[in-house]
């Protein structure tokens, strides 16, 4: 039996992503799609003495990791991470 593979479907954001999106991604991605969430340190990136973010742009971004965090320990999805080149990173944060 002949088993095909599912071509896998890659989202990138170029807005943050609110985490209704998120939810709503989990809910009709198929196996194998992959969605970039956030990119940067993501640890750094919601701690207040270290972020950049304002106030309430942070917040979210917290919850954003919580609920991705929550669906990968009900089994929903596998978070993953991409070791970028420093200079996309830089790129990305001087956005």
């Amino acid at each position: 039996m002949f088993m095909g593979t599912t071509p896998s479907f890659t989202l990138r954001v170029c807005r943050p992503l609110t985490e209704i999106e998120f939810c709503a991604w989990v809910a009709q991605a198929e196996p194998g799609d992959r969605l970039e969430y956030h990119r940067g340190f993501l640890a750094l990136d919601i701690f207040p003495m270290f972020a950049r973010l304002p106030d309430q742009p942070r917040a979210e971004l917290a919850s954003l990791g919580a609920r991705a965090f929550c669906a990968a320990e009900q089994g929903l999805v596998h978070l993953v991470q991409e070791r970028l080149s420093a200079v996309l990173l830089c790129e990305s944060q001087a956005a």
